[in-house]
């Protein structure tokens, strides 16, 4: 018996049981199921596990349990429930009009109106080119482990190298050599996974997808010439190998629906790798080539260029374009940054949005002076949200209360503001791997000054985005209306949900 099953087990009975249970989904922080009965689910059961730190109720159950743990707990639901599981992107909160917020204010009144919303918002959003998106995002996420995992270490390697160089640790001479190995043998090979992952996703054969973009990282590559140039080994990258894959699915199930099974053996794998192979060579290593150092050129000169009103602009829209499910559009471009130069530039100004959360929230805690279930919300989810997980606040704080959302992204736009107009004065701030926020991205900070300094400038920004959260949420994050209700007696609170009536209008 694995150590989580008890834990598990304990969804499983909340949730009604496993022939409740229809599908399982997680991210690096949710469990999402899919539910055959939402009125079978035992939502305050689930929110009085320990390990749980938050919960979304709808047709599709979100868990919140942290990084690690709910991998772990995913894995081990789906074999009590006889499901599999399949990792996916999270969805992200919605943004609501302030003046839209009804109903009670309790906690339980406040995570209700937040499920409501982000089941609005979802179903507003299931485009088809937001589930071609989250399909994108699919190949990707996959390969955050490792990324965080090569980040951390090449960041010890950089601090350790620094030593060796000025004669304090000349004994980790050998250390670093094996150490950047380590850090880099899977960055240079990225192009591979990535195809492994596209063309699984995309209905082809894994390993084809690999062995199609392979080519792209292949040192032979150098002797090929397209488009009058020769061709340089990694060009194209990630792009090219997403495209390379994509292609040599659609090939191969062209091929299926033609190719006798007596020979399908041999034909169907030759004719998509070789056809796959053709054009990656001779089309995408190229053109994916221009579009990564477009991508380079333009991610590095907005923030270099734009400074500070960049910034800005980046770390306070966030959330909102997070709810218009545009946000996995950058997941790509921030593993074709890292490619480039180490490290993505947008991921720390990106980042602030959660610190606009945190000091939103604490706002709350201390304008709810009254409303004791959820200052317990609040207090229970910090912590989380200080390490990047936001979701608690969010869906049981600052989105269904309406206006405290809204001065939340102000928060994140100041602290998007300081970190850009150091990258503009010469201190960029880049993140070595995509996934983790808030202080867990501090093992992953670096930049053109040094990793000391970026993790300065990373820190203030931080602070700054607290502190202009708290600020804009607790002078203006609520009306006397809005406010007043906050603070109505629980007991009357609950009353007035239980007859239907609603709470002034925010």
């Amino acid at each position: 018996m694995s150590s989580v099953t008890p834990l598990a087990q304990k969804v499983l009975d909340a949730l009604g049981n496993t022939r409740n249970v229809e599908d399982i989904e997680n991210c690096m922080t949710r469990l999402r199921i899919g539910v055959r009965d939402v009125g079978a689910v035992d939502v305050a059961a689930l929110q009085a596990i320990p390990e749980v730190l938050g919960v979304v109720p709808g047709p599709t159950m979100q868990v919140v349990l942290g990084p690690g743990l709910v991998d772990e707990v995913a894995d081990e639901m789906g074999r009590l429930a006889d499901v599999a599981v399949r990792e996916e992107g999270a969805p992200h909160p919605a943004q609501e009009d302030p003046e839209s917020a009804t109903g009670g204010t309790s906690a339980e009144a406040l995570a209700a109106r937040g499920a409501d919303l982000r089941a609005e918002r979802k179903a507003r959003n299931e485009t088809p080119v937001k589930q071609f998106l989250r399909r994108v995002a699919n190949i990707f996420l996959p390969l955050i482990p490792a990324l965080i995992a090569c980040g951390i270490i090449a960041g010890l390697n950089g601090v350790l190298t620094n030593l060796t160089t000025r004669g304090v640790t000349p004994w980790a001479a050998d250390a670093t050599v094996a150490l950047a190995a380590i850090a880099n043998g899977f960055m240079s090979l990225i192009a591979v996974f990535v195809g492994m992952n596209a063309a699984k996703e995309f209905g082809g054969t894994a390993i084809l997808g690999g062995a199609v973009a392979a080519i792209i990282p292949f040192a032979g590559i150098a002797k090929v010439t397209a488009f009058g140039q020769a061709l340089a080994p990694g060009q194209g990258g990630v792009i090219g190998a997403l495209f390379a894959a994509v292609l040599a699915a659609y090939v191969e199930r062209w091929c299926r629906r033609w190719c006798p099974r007596s020979v399908a053996m041999l034909v169907v794998p030759t004719v998509t790798v070789l056809l796959a192979g053709l054009v990656t060579v001779y089309v995408f290593m190229t053109v994916a080539g221009w579009i990564a150092s477009g991508i380079g050129v333009l991610a590095n000169g907005l923030l270099q260029t734009g400074g500070a009103p960049a910034g800005f602009v980046l770390g306070g829209l966030f959330l909102p374009l997070v709810m218009f499910g545009l946000h996995q559009a950058l997941i790509p471009i921030h593993t074709t940054l890292i490619s480039q130069s180490g490290f993505t530039i947008l991921l720390p100004v990106l980042a602030m949005a959660g610190a606009g959360q945190v000091g939103a929230s604490v706002a709350v805690y201390m304008r709810a002076t009254r409303n004791q279930s959820l200052r317990t919300t609040i207090k229970s989810a910090l912590p989380a949200g200080l390490l990047g997980i936001g979701e608690p606040l969010i869906y049981g704080v600052t989105l269904p209360l309406g206006r405290p959302f809204v001065t939340a992204c102000v928060g994140g736009a100041f602290g998007g503001a300081f970190i850009g107009f150091f990258d503009a004065i010469g201190t960029t701030v880049g993140s070595t791997a995509i996934g983790p926020s808030g202080w867990a991205l501090f093992p992953l900070v670096t930049g053109d000054a040094g990793i000391g300094a970026a993790i300065l400038v990373y820190g203030g920004g931080l602070l700054i985005g607290y502190v202009a959260g708290w600020v804009a949420t607790y002078f203006f994050g609520f009306s006397k209306e809005s406010l007043a209700a906050l603070n109505a007696d629980d007991n009357d609170a609950r009353r007035a949900d239980l007859i239907g009536e609603t709470s002034p209008r925010a």
